[in-house]
Parts: C-alpha cells; structure tokens; sequence
C-alpha cells in the first residue's frame, strides 16, 4: 500500500512537469507520449528502490533523509555547484552573503568527492592557519568526507565560535597532514584601501557581498580625497577572491566603465540569457588600473578582471585565474520552508565573448608570487598582503564593509606583484605626462 501511494505520489507531481515540458507540438510525432512514458517508467524504479530501503534495510532510516539525499544524488551528478540546501543550510547561506557567519573562512567547490578550497578569505582562521587555494580536504575531524554532499561537508565545518576542528589537507605531492583551526565569527569585509607613497590608491576587494558596491564607493571618495591631484592611479587587488553576488561584481565593474559590455550571461531558459552593459562614469577619472590576480581568484572576480581587459581599461598583472564562469541560482522551495535548491542556470561570457568557465584568464604580465624571506607559506599568493590589512577587519563594530589601513607604504611587508602593480602605473603615469607635454608644445 505504501508502495501505491509514493508511486502515485511521485506520478502525479512528475505528471505536471512533463507536461509543462512536453507541451503540445513540441515534440515530433509520438515523441511527447515516448517521453512521458519513460519518466513514468523511472519512477516507478525510484519508488521500489526507496520501498525496498524503508522495508529492508539492515537499520531503519529517515524517509525525509532518504529523499534528501536522492535529491542531492541528483543535483551532484549535473556538476560541482548544484546542490540541495534544507532550510537550515539555506537560513546560513543567507547570512553568509549578507555580511557575517560563523566558521572557518574558506570558499569551497565539491570535486572528485572531496572538498577543494577555491580561496580562504582574509583574516580567517583558514587563512591564518596556512590554507591555500587548491588545497582539498579528505576529513574533517578523521570522518571521510567521501559519501559527504556539499551541504553536510558545510555543515561539519560549521559550528561555535571558539571550537577546535581538524582538517585533513591533501597538497599537490605532499603527504597528507592535519591543520587543526579554531572556529570564528567570519565577518566579510569586503573592501578595504589605502594609499601607497602618496600618489597610488589601493582597493583590496576580498568577496563580493551585499555590502561591497557601498564600500567601494567610500573608498574611492576617500582616496581621491586624499591624493587629489597627485593620484597616478589605482590597483585593484582580486587575489584570493572566490566570487560572490552577481550584481556586485556588475557594479564594481560598472564604476570604471564609461560605456559598453560587463558581461552576458547565457542560460538554457529565456530568463537565463541576459546582458550587463555600463552607465557613464568612471571612479577612477580615467587614471590608469592594475587588477593582481592568482589561482584563487574566481568567478566575480573574474567577471570584473576580464571586462575591464576586454575593454584595456585595465591591466592584469599576476597568475592565471581559478575559472569558474557559470552563475548558480539559488530557488526557495515553498518560500524557503523546504530549503532551497543551488542550480547552475548560466554561464557568462566576457566581452569579447570569452567563456572562462575551467580555463580562467591569463593576465597580461605574469608575475608569480615570490614569498618574502622566512615566509613559510609561500604557496600562497598574496597571503602577506592580508596580514598588512588583518587589524582593520573589524573596524566600526564588523558593520562598515570598507577599512582604511596605514598609510605609511613602509610598514607593508614585501610582496612583488604589488610592487610590480606600482612600478607599472607609475611608468604609465610618465608615459601620460610625456605625451601630454609632447602634444602641447
């Protein structure tokens, strides 16, 4: 009787999805009937497969568990960012793009059943601990993570502010070993600045947040104040970025484009495929731009380095990208009361018509990042410019998303792909000022 009711169940929800699917003379000849039928025929293998677990199983499991997890089943076999998140992981996900969650401060995709760290994020117990981009995790406090969905991965991660959890890292050829972290309140300072030598800004964006378009434009008002005339121009550091909201990175793109593409988005449905295009004004008064970039700079902060290439309204100075170039929706189920579905629904293009998705984007000067001496996480680029900003994160009670750090250039600890930003917007600067003095005379 059970085994009745699921089936007919399942039959009626599907029913009304092949027919949205299969609506009349979409389909040649008997093709719409064909369809129609096969799903009928695979659900009816899913309900005996789900009948035969609740009845024979050698324990007795969760019938809400069971169908989670086929949903997640379902949702990992399409790719690495689809997933289910039930109403708790979708209540946490919220927080975490509105500004500030607990955890360890990593930006992670599923690949090969084990986690891959994308970036850790600034001043996070991640980051701290030596945790780099393209590291995986094999175990979180010696239970596999293999058999894990993405959401329970995130969950084990999660937890109190204060506790201890130990990863297990597997690192290029090394042998795997434990990082031991203590969990943190994670506030997502997005922007952060200073100027350097009194004739360069500098705009640290660390993700894309709800706050980060507010901070943006707070730090450039700053900085142009204080340099005035003397601004020769601006780097914008991406290093470590994992991404974030769209509409964000559009925004930050936007604010030093007169004209033109940001970025399109092409998707299987309509609603999926559009096209950002820049509104005039450029927060940088047209001065020269450096954007830095390493491996763990992905997906919105791929979209605002490769527009502003595309366009060469900046110049890319670093490492190759991460390439992550698809667009995930995140679909309330019920109102979010069932939780919610992540679904990848587009991939975006830059300009030019560049799809970056698994490839990433090649800047313009290679650079790779040199550890200054007795640094002994090398590995990870940029992970000294961080700890130049780390005591401002907090700054204004964790409510603010822009920090103004130290201006006193010689207090920053070596990094030579800033100092190679620097040297080449200043040689820029030169080049302006000759050909403007050469026009003149």
């Amino acid at each position: 009787m059970k085994k009745t009711m699921i089936g007919a169940f399942a039959g009626a929800t599907f029913a009304f999805l092949v027919f949205a699917l299969t609506a009349p003379g979409t389909l040649p000849g008997g093709a719409e009937a064909r369809t129609g039928s096969n799903v009928y025929r695979q659900l009816d293998l899913f309900s005996d497969v789900f009948d035969q677990v609740r009845s024979k199983y050698v324990a007795e499991v969760d019938d809400t568990d069971l169908i989670r997890s086929s949903i997640n089943g379902m949702l990992s076999s399409l790719d690495p960012h689809s997933s289910y998140m039930d109403p708790e992981q979708f209540q946490n996900m919220e927080v975490s793009t509105s500004g500030e969650f607990g955890g360890l401060g990593i930006e992670v995709i599923m690949e090969d059943g084990l986690i891959k760290v994308v970036s850790p994020m600034d001043d996070t117990p991640a980051k701290r601990a030596g945790i780099i981009s393209g590291d995986k995790i094999s175990h979180i406090d010696g239970e596999p993570i293999q058999g894990m969905t993405m959401p329970e991965a995130l969950e084990r991660m999660r937890g109190l502010a204060g506790t201890d959890i130990t990863v297990t890292i597997l690192r290029d050829d090394r042998e795997p070993f434990d990082v031991t972290l203590e969990r943190a309140v994670i506030t997502v300072e997005s922007v952060r600045w200073r100027t350097i030598d009194d004739d360069i800004a500098y705009l640290r964006v660390s993700t894309f947040s709800r706050k980060t378009d507010g901070g943006l434009q707070k730090a450039m008002a700053s900085m142009k104040k204080d340099l005035g005339t003397n601004m020769k121009g601006l780097v914008i550091d991406l290093r470590s970025n994992p991404g974030g909201l769209l509409d964000q990175a559009v925004a930050v793109t936007d604010a030093f484009l007169e004209r033109g593409e940001i970025v399109s988005t092409r998707g299987r449905l309509p609603k999926d495929s559009q096209r950002y295009n820049a509104r005039s004004g450029d927060l940088a008064d047209a001065k020269p731009v450096v954007i830095l970039i390493n491996g763990g700079s992905a997906s919105a902060s791929e979209i605002v380095a490769g527009a502003l290439q595309d366009h060469g309204r900046a110049t890319l100075i670093g490492t190759k990208s991460f390439g992550k170039g698809s667009v995930q929706t995140v679909i309330p189920l019920n109102n979010g009361a069932d939780g919610a579905l992540r679904l990848t629904t587009a991939k975006y293009y830059t300009p030019s018509g560049r799809s970056i998705h698994e490839i990433g984007i090649d800047p313009d000067v290679l650079v790779e990042y040199v550890p200054p001496e007795g640094d002994n996480e090398g590995d990870n680029e940029g992970d000294n410019e961080g700890a130049d900003e780390a005591a401002g994160e907090t700054s204004d009670g964790g409510t603010d998303a822009a920090t103004q750090t130290s201006a006193d250039e010689n207090a920053r600890p070596a990094d030579n792909q800033l100092d190679a930003a620097v040297a080449l917007l200043r040689e820029m600067a030169a080049g302006t000022a000759l050909s403007a003095s050469i026009a003149a005379q």
